[in-house]
């Protein structure tokens, strides 16, 4: 066996049935999981419930204004892992996903890859995520669409500009431009989703609206119209037009901008 240099002392932990068992542990590891994996289960070290009382301070005295987004993350945390320094969790998903917004949003398939991520974090993580959801369509649901721009904006970055695969949504709007129907159409790889002009039109007519905006977004971060993007448009054009519906715009949701063909004239 190859033997290393880190010295190493026994520890005596108390198990489940009351029995002692020795553990070796690394002499000095002062990494926050070593030492919060040495408290018995209900226990916290007083290091660590001081950290969080700071952490919850601050947040109530200021806000999330006040805290970087690992220690956002961090007071999450809290909630789904209790027992433990959460701290090194928030480090490594930070890494891995680069802000909160994008560790919220990530897939659960890739936040499962993230070691110390159980099903507990995946639930507080998607709960978060629909309700930014919720609240940011809660600002434009059955409003005057063109006159709540700001708000819709909003809404689609929040719904969109993160995901990793591109999405198609319509909103549908009523005579007076008020939204009635917020709809994905279709979803695709990271490149491509498919749209069927036709089906566009079809629902339009199934919910009675009168005017279309049109939604996707580019996983790239780049809303740049593809030639696809500008085909695509002046064929759901065509088939609304044809119903006498109006197609008011098409936005392209990038990263942290967006591109409207009505104001760039590709409408």
């Amino acid at each position: 066996m190859k033997r290393t240099n880190l010295d190493v002392s026994n520890v005596v932990i108390m198990g489940k049935a009351g029995a002692f068992r020795d553990e070796t542990l690394p002499l000095f590891d002062r990494s926050d999981e070593a030492r919060a994996a040495l408290v018995p289960a209900g226990r916290l070290p007083s290091y660590i419930k001081d950290h969080r009382a700071r952490l919850r301070s601050r947040f109530m005295d200021g806000g999330a204004a006040a805290m970087p987004d690992y220690e956002l993350l961090e007071l999450v945390l809290f909630r789904s892992i209790p027992r433990k320094d959460v701290k090194p969790l928030a480090r490594r998903l930070m890494d891995t996903f680069g802000d909160f917004n994008r560790v919220i949003t990530a897939p659960v398939e890739r936040l499962l890859q993230v070691k110390g991520i159980g099903e507990a974090v995946i639930i507080d993580l998607k709960v978060l995520e629909a309700a930014a959801h919720r609240m940011a369509r809660a600002r434009i649901i059955q409003r005057h669409l063109l006159s709540s721009w700001d708000a819709l904006l909003d809404y689609c970055h929040t719904t969109m500009s993160h995901s990793e695969v591109e999405q198609f949504r319509v909103l549908f709007l009523d005579r007076k431009n008020v939204l009635i129907a917020d709809e994905e159409q279709a979803r695709g790889t990271v490149d491509h989703v498919p749209v069927y002009p036709r089906e566009v039109a079809k629902r339009a007519l199934e919910i009675n609206a009168s005017a279309v905006i049109l939604v996707h977004n580019h996983p790239s971060g780049d809303p740049t119209p593809s030639e696809s993007d500008i085909k695509m448009t002046a064929s759901v054009g065509t088939a609304l037009a044809a119903l006498g519906i109006t197609l008011h715009d098409h936005l392209i949701i990038g990263k942290s901008s967006e591109l409207s063909f009505r104001s760039y004239g590709y409408l």
